[in-house]
């Protein structure tokens, strides 16, 4: 389920828990429409109101910092990227081939990352992306990409120790570029409980069927529940959306890696 449709899924969900109530209210004895109980409903709408807030706003700050880490992660990766390129040029033509299978997998990783934008030009394995995956960069047809240009450095035979210096030092970028690349692609899955998630849906599901049971039928109190469920729809639709940075409305940028394809084509 998308994010966009889990959110349409809590929009459609307090709406009929609101309904429910509006069911039940007149089928309810007198006694229990006395001004006592509908004070103590009250009250225990106002708590369970003040702990649903809490967690929506401490899930909004959880997913955001995510968020903002994976975005500098993938800077991170474009800029590893582009030092690496760096490095085999300075290395020679030894390392041509190389230099080839980084700047297809570049090419790949954002056309298979970003589908929705316009794919890179060049030559570099199609991949379809997979709606079940967050993050396409989990695909082993790019992993071995990489394993190709590694063991490529590895296999190096320098000729003085100047190049000898490079090769090692290529050898070590590659290890961060496997480390981070990995790192991208946990982060893509996202950190939010779903069984959590589940709990306070749970909760806001109790307060608007209260809203159901003491609200006043007329527009006024339709409408204002209706923008109140819209309202907590639209803050689960962003928290479920910058918890997976590749997919839904907000995405991570794509500029970092164009920009280091764009190094890489010079």
């Amino acid at each position: 389920m998308t994010e966009v449709q889990s959110a349409i899924l809590v929009f459609v969900l307090l709406l009929g828990s609101t309904a429910l109530g509006a069911i039940v209210r007149p089928m309810l004895p007198e006694e229990h429409k006395a001004q006592e109980t509908v004070q103590l409903i009250q009250l225990v709408m106002g708590m369970l109101v003040t702990f649903a807030a809490l967690v929506l706003g401490l899930l909004t700050a959880s997913a955001k910092t995510e968020f903002d880490t994976t975005n500098t992660d993938v800077r991170s990766y474009a800029t590893a990227l582009i030092q690496l390129d760096h490095l085999m040029r300075d290395y020679g033509h030894d390392l041509d081939h190389a230099r080839g299978q980084l700047r297809a997998y570049t090419a790949a990783a954002i056309a298979s990352t970003w589908p929705g934008e316009a794919p890179p030009k060049g030559d570099y394995p199609k991949i379809d992306p997979s709606p079940a995956r967050s993050d396409d960069l989990v695909s082993r047809e790019l992993g071995d990409l990489l394993s190709q240009g590694q063991n490529e450095v590895r296999q190096l035979k320098p000729a003085d120790a100047y190049h000898h210096r490079l090769a090692e030092e290529g050898a070590q970028r590659f290890e961060q570029l496997l480390a981070l690349r990995w790192k991208l692609i946990e982060e893509a899955k996202g950190s939010i409980s779903y069984p959590f998630d589940r709990i306070l849906v749970g909760w806001l599901l109790i307060i608007f069927l209260c809203f159901g049971l003491i609200a006043p039928r007329n527009a006024l109190s339709l409408v204002t529940i209706m923008l109140g469920a819209l309202s907590i729809a639209s803050a689960v639709l962003v928290i479920l959306d910058l918890d997976t940075p590749f997919t839904g409305p907000i995405t991570v940028r794509s500029e970092p890696m164009r920009d280091a394809l764009a190094y890489q084509d010079r």
